[in-house]
């Protein structure tokens, strides 16, 4: 009875212990898990947000791991109380036992000279009480007999509780040696995660530093780019009122200086004529950004005179439409830029690696005038634009 009252609580505490180990192993496969994919974040150098995020997980996964750990701890040393307590009870029954056997023992040696069986049988007044004493002596033999087999199974069962108790404690040794690791590999992650955190910081103002640049090349842009486009249209004003009041042989004539050529009129009508057919300047990935004013990270706003595009690294730039090149100018960030004119319209083609056509040379629809530049990391993004006199137009209205 006693055994099967120590068996409950220790079979309830195996249940708990199993429940915990699979918790355990399942832990410790998310572990692995995400050290393989924090592995595979750190050859990503733009995944530094990722590779943070992965190592919280990590962190929470190992704080449930060494909480696990706590569980199986308490429960073995709840566990390894109740077999001591089942020792010291055992012992105290072996001991008892013992005592009793003993004292059967010295009291019958004692006495070894006055108890002959046959003279204690056959010493008696009549049949019925040699008989009884004969059962005695029987029955008290058996009975020494039984506790002896009795003192001995109470040995062996203190035996293979003491084995319990001694393979519980080595187990106790390894858990204690397992939470002792995984709280030094939580400190160093913990660790680990407050560097990547400052790096991540770093990183993450090191890039607002550098979208701020980018940002401020862009108004840059922008701002020469409409400079540009009012310096040719003065110069073509100038141009056509130079033209106007003066002859070919030097004399002053009458008429409209500001009036545009046959020619000119002609370019611009045929230009317009092709509004949503033009063919885009080049082959491009995807659109970086629309054309119109936008919210930048930092919070302030631009205004997006064209249409940004992310090209195939060395991606080859066409003109959309016959004209001629009036200016091959440098950006702000030191690549190229190139404006034709189409009479009354200009196309603006910036952000260029190479040029491959100067100032004053006349362009078909798709001649090649270049390619997109490239920076360090791989990125081709070209800045496409179109202007009819000073006023911007949306290049999504007039390409195909």
């Amino acid at each position: 009875m006693l055994m099967l009252l120590a068996a409950a609580p220790q079979a309830a505490s195996a249940q708990s212990k199993k429940q915990l180990e699979k918790d355990k192993a399942k832990v410790e496969q998310e572990i692995k898990n995400l050290n393989s994919q924090l592995s595979k974040a750190k050859k990503n150098s733009k995944a530094g947000q990722q590779q943070l995020n992965l190592l919280e997980k990590k962190i929470a996964e190992r704080t449930k791991l060494i909480n696990n750990l706590n569980g199986q701890l308490n429960l073995l040393n709840i566990r390894m109380a109740e077999t001591e307590d089942s020792i010291a009870l055992i012992r105290g029954q072996v001991d008892s036992m013992k005592l009793e056997y003993g004292k059967v023992v010295r009291a019958l040696y004692r006495e070894r000279g006055n108890l002959d069986k046959l003279v204690l049988v056959l010493d008696t007044k009549s049949y019925n009480y040699a008989y009884l004493r004969t059962k005695y002596f029987r029955d008290y033999s058996r009975y020494r007999r039984r506790q002896a087999m009795f003192i001995h199974q109470k040995e062996q069962e203190l035996s293979d509780v003491g084995e319990e108790l001694r393979r519980q404690q080595r187990e106790q040794t390894n858990l204690v040696e397992q939470h002792r690791k995984q709280k030094a590999e939580l400190a160093s992650e913990q660790k680990t995660r407050q560097k990547e955190l400052k790096n991540s910081k770093q990183q993450e103002k090191s890039l607002q530093n550098q979208i701020a640049k980018k940002e401020k090349q862009k108004r840059e842009l922008q701002q020469q780019i409409q400079r540009i486009i009012n310096e040719e249209i003065a110069k073509a004003r100038n141009a056509k009122k130079q033209q106007q009041t003066t002859g070919s042989n030097g004399s002053k004539v009458s008429g409209n200086a500001s009036a545009p050529s046959a020619a000119e009129v002609a370019l611009s009508n045929d230009f317009a004529s092709n509004k949503g057919r033009l063919p885009w300047p080049v082959n491009y990935t995807k659109v970086a950004r629309e054309y119109g004013k936008y919210t930048h990270s930092s919070g302030g706003q631009n205004m997006n005179n064209g249409i940004d595009l992310v090209c195939a690294s060395g991606a080859a730039v066409k003109s959309v439409f016959g004209g001629t090149v009036t200016r091959v100018f440098t950006c702000p960030n030191g690549t190229k830029g190139i404006i034709v004119r189409h009479g009354d319209y200009l196309t603006v083609y910036a952000n260029m690696g190479s040029v491959s056509v100067s100032e004053g040379r006349k362009v078909t629809t798709g001649q090649n005038l270049g390619t997109v530049y490239t920076n360090s990391d791989g990125t081709a993004e070209f800045s496409f634009q179109l202007w009819k006199g000073t006023a911007s137009q949306n290049p999504r209205l007039w390409l195909r």
